[in-house]
């Protein structure tokens, strides 16, 4: 089944890869729109409303890492992924601590590029929808999440949080307790049932640790070792 005319931004230098994505992808149904420079995808980004955007990370003039930077200033809830050669461990943390919820290696297989969009849009679909029928707050704690107005807010500090974060924590506190696994979290905060050849869980876990224990907050995620992550108060057989 396709995608009902979806609108993806790809932002990509190299004339091959863009035809071939954008051939690619123009065939299962999405509207494409390519920049084959950072400053056009930046404007481009920023003046169009787009479902989901593509970026590469080595661009001729802006790189993709400064792009998402600039995006997630005005809009946190738009799919981004990264499609990039730069593969290493450190890059991939990179990527997604620039802002990314995905990040996709080249080469890679165009099978495996569309289950990837069409993840990260059933995910942001399935998020707006979830605002719209539900108004709730969820506590733990000193914790607060505001699920209608998006807020997080600890010792009526607020928290400013990126949407993948957002995501991760509010499972949390879905699940006070109980002990999650790596595997639940891909497939409940990702949207993905398969490993993505990253240790993006663990990553994320710590990016959201790291905003939650500021001002010395207790830790209230642990690493059950071997299991996963629990939302819970400090214990002997936690960290």
């Amino acid at each position: 089944m396709k995608s009902l005319s979806k609108k993806i931004l790809l932002v990509e230098d190299d004339s091959k890869v863009c035809s071939f994505i954008n051939r690619g992808l123009t065939e299962e149904g999405f509207e494409m729109t390519v920049a084959m420079t950072g400053k056009q995808g930046m404007e481009w980004a920023s003046s169009t409303t787009f479902d989901l955007l593509i970026l590469d990370i080595m661009l001729p003039d802006i790189n993709g890492l400064d792009i998402c930077k600039a995006v997630r200033q005005n809009n946190q809830h738009i799919p981004i992924l990264f499609l990039t050669a730069l593969g290493s461990a450190e890059n991939i943390a990179l990527g997604l601590d620039s802002g990314a919820d995905d990040y996709l290696v080249k080469p890679f297989k165009f099978i495996e590029l569309v289950a990837r969009i069409k993840s990260l849009l059933r995910r942001s679909e399935n998020f707006e929808n979830r605002f719209v029928k539900e108004e709730a707050i969820y506590r733990f704690s000193d914790l607060q999440v505001n699920d209608t107005t998006k807020t997080v807010s600890r010792n009526n500090e607020e928290i400013s949080l990126t949407s993948t974060e957002y995501r991760l924590l509010l499972m949390f506190l879905k699940n006070p307790y109980r002990v999650l696994s790596r595997t639940d979290i891909l497939e409940h905060v990702w949207g993905v049932n398969f490993d993505i050849g990253t240790n993006v869980v663990d990553v994320y876990v710590n990016y959201l640790r790291k905003k939650l224990e500021r001002n010395q907050n207790p830790r209230v995620i642990h690493t059950v070792i071997g299991m996963g992550y629990v939302l819970k108060e400090s214990d002997e057989h936690t960290k």
